[in-house]
């Protein structure tokens, strides 16, 4: 939640300060600049509302939880990245392109796209630590973590933080070019590219979103991990089929079938698989375990 609170109050911050200096300035980046603060500031608004609700505890109506709420809200933010963010950029900066010559005042320009580095940089740095953890835990590359991860919010918040650095990159060199060459050809083209960049990054964020929505399983050493758990367990005899996906950030719905050791009653067996089930649940990441006895004949996973 940190990190969302933090990347918000820096981009509502800029995108006043940015409006302003859009209008004082007349430049098509600052405008497209304005349009990005904007959008990753109602995203954030989302994004805190998706981890909210996602909190919210298991009852009758939803026994797993509300977990996949906090891809719903996430790809509503992504989406409005991509409509107001890319959308408005990439066409201002279009109207922009046989726009005449006008004066522009690019020292104020220069001074908020500076001050709005320090913030989107501050914000990047928090997402970018709490990434470096998550991949240290989890023993994978960053690339790797922010691909899988279950968390939306993190992944949102990072992406969107390098999108807006690099846009600033872009929109300096806009102006910086139009400055030198006296063209407003390169005020509009900077625009555009913003506008672009916004573009991929949302629909990127819209397609991992709608992955954990429909049923993304979990890496595959999370689930080695729990098979050999159950192996483990001295009641276990074999596991014949294991199933784990997301159904919330860092929550895993498990499906599976085991064989038991020895030839218990009916009755014995079902307390043994709540046992295991309980066993499982006890387990933070685990937000309901249901297991069963393997039919005869069903090919198993492994064997002791």
């Amino acid at each position: 939640m940190l990190t969302v609170l933090v990347a918000l109050t820096a981009n509502a911050v800029l995108a006043v300060l940015k409006s302003v200096v859009a209008a004082l300035t007349g430049s098509a980046s600052m405008v497209a600049e304005a349009a990005h603060s904007w959008a990753d500031a109602g995203n954030e608004v989302f994004l805190v509302v998706a981890e909210r609700r996602s909190e919210k505890p298991a009852d009758a109506s939803h026994p797993l939880g509300h977990g996949r709420e906090a891809y719903v809200w996430s790809m509503i933010a992504a989406f409005g990245l991509f409509a107001v963010g890319a959308a408005v950029s990439v066409i201002h900066g279009i109207q922009s392109l046989g726009a005449e010559e006008e004066p522009v005042e690019y020292l104020w320009a220069y001074l908020v796209l500076g001050a709005a580095f320090l913030l989107e940089g501050t914000s990047f740095l928090q997402a970018r630590r709490e990434v470096r953890k998550g991949a240290r835990e989890a023993e994978v590359s960053r690339a790797a973590f922010l691909d899988a991860t279950s968390d939306p919010t993190l992944r949102a918040v990072f992406f969107e933080d390098l999108a807006a650095l690099l846009g600033i990159v872009i929109a300096v060199s806009g102006l910086a070019l139009h400055e030198a060459t006296g063209d407003p050809v390169w005020d509009a083209v900077g625009s555009i590219l913003v506008g672009l960049l916004l573009g991929v990054v949302a629909v990127y964020l819209l397609r991992r979103n709608m992955a954990f929505l429909v049923g993304q399983v979990v890496d595959p050493r999370i689930h080695d991990r729990v098979r050999g758990w159950l192996l483990a367990r001295e009641e276990v005899q074999s596991v014949a089929t294991l199933h784990l996906e997301y159904v919330g950030p860092g929550k895993m719905f498990l499906v599976g079938s085991v064989d038991l050791v020895g030839d218990d009653p009916e009755s014995e067996a079902a307390r043994e698989l709540q046992r295991l089930e309980d066993l499982l649940e006890d387990n933070d990441a685990i937000a309901r375990a249901v297991l069963s006895l393997a039919p005869p004949g069903t090919t198993r996973e492994v064997e002791r």
